[in-house]
């Protein structure tokens, strides 16, 4: 393929890389701070919204500091949280925890329950106000350098490649975004910010990045069983001790109840399935009544940073800067990340801004950098820095008290645990299969609990299928000697959508990929053990299209 076209070229003064919370509002800002400002947005979903998965509750610190007067205006965020409610599950009952035990960080009052998604098409219409240029549609798959090494912007992917890796009838080349910033708001474990991270070595002196996957459905119950404002979770049962992780249970707009599942990905048996977990909780008698005759409307998963303060990278590199959950901002404990993504997409802004101001361009925009630790953002994790740690060592009867003692001091402005450590990273946790006992789950009843292929159904997911595949594996032969022979496959149970299956041909186990399952949540890029898989975007509009998520 040398000898393709060039590629057109656009030039911008910031190209801003994925249209969630962290991208759209560093590009509102940005034309706030000067309308003259060439800004695009360039995002991999068939439209803003499509690719955002989310619980979600939202501290609306973030859209107070970009639009201070969005609560005077029709916004999708309308459902103000009323009751606030945590439980520890057993197998056969469950022990609410009174509040005024809570660390007062973690109360949700003054919060609201939306579709992240809905917000981001209603911040999408704000960004277009101002003049932003908005590309959906468009993965960008490849960071362009100058002659100095400084990031130049990005390119997007080729369209029309088939399978066979040559240009088909419906080839379009794909084009250059070429800016004097860029700004990656890619979502956790982005394609691109991984490469920065790895090629400016943005992750030296921190601790390895830390993820859960996070699995979501959407239902719509009966008015009588819909309590508008409750906000209620879980930890404990379906996981045990060893096994990080818990639940959301949201009720909000018409009827509409978002239920999920968060496991974290340091667990060590691999014959878990967080999608089995998921549906296992739902049967929980805490919950199930609350489906009972409903109607689920959507499902979806995706990866959620979960290192915080000090497992995030340098943010900055000659040319741009990382955003959002690129960055990793996301509070765990509080289950929160759109409020700091916000918050950081707009310190970058200013950053970005200055320095164009002064005339600047390729460089490092270093007060972003500087600043961040001082921020609101910063001071959000700080408080909580030691509840995933400490979970993660102690397990979760003991690790959460601990995380929650840890909190309280916090607020008083110490800690007797100073700054733990992560350890491993995720994909080194897992247990040779030969140490683990194997989990029998119940068969899905198809009213409560669901398959994985029926649920991908209700994601929408799509990919043009004469393409190559977008999930890589680099050795095919090390995937069959140690993730099938060693760890029993457990991609086939991590991955929430179906994708990876171990079947028998011919008396040898072969490795099939489905990749028309994917719903781009990343796990397999996190937790392969031997990172043999690699996740890089399909072709553009690809994925999940989700609705009310």
């Amino acid at each position: 393929m040398s000898d393709l076209p060039a590629r057109e070229a656009m030039e911008f003064d910031v190209v801003v890389v994925g249209a969630g919370p962290a991208g759209l509002a560093a590009a509102i800002r940005l034309k706030q701070i000067n309308a003259d400002l060439s800004v695009v947005v360039v995002e991999k979903g068939s439209e803003v919204g499509a690719h955002i998965l989310s619980g979600a509750v939202i501290d609306p610190a973030g859209l107070d500091t970009l639009l201070p007067d969005w609560r005077s205006e029709e916004t999708p965020i309308k459902t103000e949280v009323k009751d606030d409610r945590f439980y520890f599950m057993g197998h056969s009952g469950s022990l609410r925890l009174p509040n005024f035990m809570m660390p007062p960080l973690m109360g949700n009052h003054g919060n609201y329950i939306v579709s992240l998604g809905d917000v981001c098409r209603w911040l999408g219409t704000k960004a277009e106000g101002l003049g932003v240029e908005i590309y959906p549609g468009f993965a960008a798959a490849e960071v362009l350098y100058d002659d100095n090494g400084a990031v130049a912007g990005v390119a997007t992917g080729d369209m029309g490649i088939g399978k066979n890796g040559e240009p088909n009838a419906n080839f379009t080349r794909g084009m250059e975004l070429r800016a004097k910033y860029t700004l990656f708001a890619e979502g956790a474990r982005g394609n691109l910010g991984k490469q920065l991270i790895a090629k400016f070595n943005l992750g030296d002196g921190r601790e390895p990045q830390k993820f859960g996957i996070g699995l979501k459905e959407l239902w719509q119950v009966a008015p009588d069983k819909h309590k508008p404002g409750l906000v209620q979770h879980s930890f404990g049962w379906p996981l045990d001790n060893s096994t990080g992780g818990g639940s959301f249970l949201y009720h909000f707009g018409d009827n509409l109840v978002s239920v999920g599942f968060v496991v974290h990905l340091n667990y060590k048996n691999p014959y878990l399935s967080p999608f089995e977990e998921f549906q296992r909780f739902k049967s929980h008698a805490l919950v199930r009544d609350t489906f009972e005759g409903s109607k689920r409307l959507s499902y979806g998963a995706r990866a959620i940073t979960e290192g915080g303060y000090q497992s995030v990278p340098k943010l900055v590199f000659p040319g741009g800067a990382l955003i959002g959950c690129d960055a990793g901002f996301v509070n765990v404990p509080r289950i929160k990340g759109s409020h700091n993504a916000m918050l950081s997409g707009i310190m970058a802004a200013e950053a970005a801004s200055a320095a164009l101001a002064a005339g600047r361009a390729h460089d490092a925009l270093d007060d972003y950098e500087n600043n961040w630790r001082t921020s609101k953002i910063g001071q959000d994790l700080w408080r909580v820095r030691n509840a995933k740690p400490l979970w993660s060592k102690f397990g979760t009867y003991i690790g959460i008290a601990l995380g929650g003692l840890d909190m309280w001091t916090n607020t008083l402005g110490f800690s007797l645990f100073g700054t733990q450590k992560h350890g491993k990273p995720d994909y080194a946790t897992l247990k040779p299969a030969s140490e683990c006992t194997p989990i029998q789950y119940p068969k899905p009843d198809g009213k409560i609990t669901f398959d994985r292929l029926s649920s991908v159904f209700l994601s929408n997911t799509n990919h043009e299928e004469d393409q190559p595949p977008h999930l890589k594996v680099k050795d095919m032969a090390l995937q069959k000697s140690s993730e099938h022979d060693v760890f029993a496959g457990p991609s086939a149970r991590y991955c929430p959508a179906g994708v990876y299956e171990w079947v028998e041909e011919a008396g040898n186990p072969k490795f099939v990929i489905n990749a028309q399952n994917c719903v781009h949540c990343k796990t397999c890029d996190i937790k392969d053990p031997n990172q043999n898989i690699t996740w890089v975007p399909p072709e553009g509009a690809g994925g999940p299209n989700y609705s009310g998520m």
